[in-house]
């Protein structure tokens, strides 16, 4: 198989990347991704001499550019991980987001239509179905109403993704995921930013009484998740994928202290976010019950294991917070 990966370069999508090639190692990868300033080619260097993969430096909302790609390529599948992700960021600039996750999306769905992808995976969110109260979960049924900007370009991007099922046929997938952690995750994010400032004794900041639920998934166990939808799972289908590890903001701050041996005094509680939603939890009965998925991670090994990978990749992460990894990748790929 001929897979396309777009932002392979971020988060999740270099565990996927690195994962797929290790388990089908007759693949060929192709890694779409703009690097921005979330998208670090460091995160792939163990893999860039791997002669079934490939890394092309561009934007998913750039036509001209993916349709060329696809002309060329003839990919059997898309796995589309690229997407403006922070909810603060979106905030301030809401039109960045909308270009990405909306019209990148659909420059990739109107090129998987023309040239005949045969599996496109769309990489989604559980922040398209909105808040919850103190009971209930998402359900892949449960009515989008997103509440950010952010959550609202990757709505209107899942409509699209089904938009081509019902109108073109296209075979699309759509996976909704709970809270990620784990590691090579941009230090913007709640994790990283925590254990970053805790190990140099700076203030935590929490938004409001940090009593804000979520769910958390291990990367590893959502990238296992999105395999088997790529591999099995049923065009036109939605597919939730959680961690069933509700914690509070609090909870899961205060045991990260515990773990690095730091008092709870450097966590400092600022103004909440505007919009901010109470709670998050997904019922991931349809990927058990249909594709024999489950989360192997449990919560306490994973966060131990994640602020273990941080302690031990400190070279990684303050390059990112010094600026120097935008040195490397515009060196490297400025001009490609």
């Amino acid at each position: 198989m001929k897979l396309l990966v777009t932002g392979g370069c971020g988060f999740i999508g270099c565990n996927f990347v690195r994962d797929h090639l290790r388990e089908f190692p007759g693949d060929t990868v192709v890694n779409l991704d703009a690097l921005t300033y979330a998208g670090n080619p460091e995160n792939l260097a163990d893999v860039e001499d791997n002669r079934n993969y490939r890394f092309v430096k561009g934007d998913v909302a750039d036509f001209d550019l993916v349709e060329k790609l696809f002309a060329d390529e003839k990919f059997d599948a898309v796995v589309h991980f690229a997407a403006e992700s922070h909810v603060d960021r979106s905030i301030e600039n809401p039109q960045v987001f909308l270009r990405t996750n909306v019209l990148g999306t659909q420059s990739l769905l109107l090129a998987a239509h023309k040239h005949g992808v045969k599996r496109y995976v769309q990489i989604s969110t559980d922040e398209v179905y909105g808040t919850l109260g103190p009971e209930g979960e998402f359900f892949e049924t449960t009515p989008l109403a997103p509440r950010s900007p952010y959550s609202a370009s990757k709505a209107s991007a899942d409509l699209l993704v089904m938009s081509y099922f019902t109108t073109y046929n296209l075979p699309v997938l759509i996976t909704r995921c709970s809270n990620n952690y784990g590691p090579y995750q941009f230090p913007e994010k709640v994790l990283p930013l925590m254990t970053i400032n805790a190990l140099a004794d700076k203030e935590l900041p929490v938004y409001g009484d940090g009593l804000q639920r979520r769910e958390w998934l291990h990367v590893s166990d959502h990238c296992s998740a999105i395999e088997l939808v790529l591999q099995k799972g049923v065009p036109g289908q939605v597919y939730n994928v959680g961690g069933v590890n509700e914690k509070t903001n609090m909870e899961v701050i205060t045991r990260l202290l515990e773990i690095l041996g730091k008092p709870a005094s450097l966590i400092k509680h600022v103004k909440d976010r505007p919009g901010h939603d109470r709670r998050y939890a997904i019922n991931a009965d349809k990927i058990q019950r249909e594709l024999g998925w489950k989360a192997r991670v449990g919560f306490e090994e994973g966060l131990e294991e994640t602020i273990r990978w941080y302690l031990d990749n400190r070279a990684w992460w303050e390059k990112i917070v010094s600026g120097e990894y935008r040195q490397y990748y515009e060196r490297m790929y400025g001009g490609r």
